[in-house]
């Protein structure tokens, strides 16, 4: 093909790439991937807020600098004769080839449960090599994404909280969650260090009965 597939998305790493070249932006080329966490957590949750309420336009900009940071990190290496962004690319798109057998090959799953299933099966080959159902679990999520990823994981060992009657409804049970953090804030203590340490011991659980 004469012509890029993809023009803007090229000129967009041109243009990170000038600005980090020898001679460029002195604060891009001071930046690691440690001094960049801040700013991709940030514009993560600047995307997530966009998703939820944000108008076409929002979404535009935000998913722009989600992908810019993910662009700088890949050119950082690259500098530094690691890898590059096709590397990238070529594994991200193998993994997907992998994960779809149904679209890629000859399995069927013809439900999204069946998919999930499927997926969960070919990942657990992939990471054959973990020892524990909570490997992978990024422990620096919000309490609450943590819990929710923890709660699924430690049901495949048998560890199983009992659980209390909720809502009906996300937005009902949005109130009623707000109303426990209101609780706790006036009596004194923190939703979000209770939480944790309640998950703590929920992974003790866990890798105890892995010992069994």
């Amino acid at each position: 093909m004469s012509e890029a597939a993809n023009p803007r998305m090229d000129e967009l790493i041109a243009t990170l790439e000038r600005l980090r070249a020898p001679g460029g932006c002195a604060w891009d080329r001071d930046q690691t991937h440690e001094s960049l966490v801040q700013y991709l957590v940030e514009e993560t949750y600047e995307l997530i807020e966009a998703i939820e309420s944000g108008s076409r336009e929002e979404m535009i900009e935000e998913l722009g600098d989600v992908l810019y940071q993910v662009l700088f990190h890949a050119d950082i290496e690259a500098e530094a004769g690691s890898f590059t962004l096709e590397d990238v690319a070529e594994h991200m798109t193998a993994k997907m080839v992998a994960r779809h057998p149904h679209i890629f090959g000859d399995a069927v799953a013809d439900t999204p449960d069946a998919v999930v299933a499927q997926w969960e099966r070919i990942k657990s080959v992939e990471k054959a090599h973990r020892s524990s159902v909570l490997d992978g679990i990024p422990q620096a999520m919000p309490a609450l994404a943590v819990a929710d990823k923890i709660v699924g994981r430690a049901a495949k060992v048998g560890v199983v909280r009992d659980a209390v009657p909720i809502p009906a409804t996300e937005e009902e049970l949005g109130v009623q969650l707000l109303a426990m953090v209101t609780a706790a804030r006036a009596a004194g203590l923190d939703s979000e260090r209770a939480l944790r340490g309640a998950l703590r011991s929920l992974q003790d659980d866990v890798r105890a009965a892995e010992q069994n």
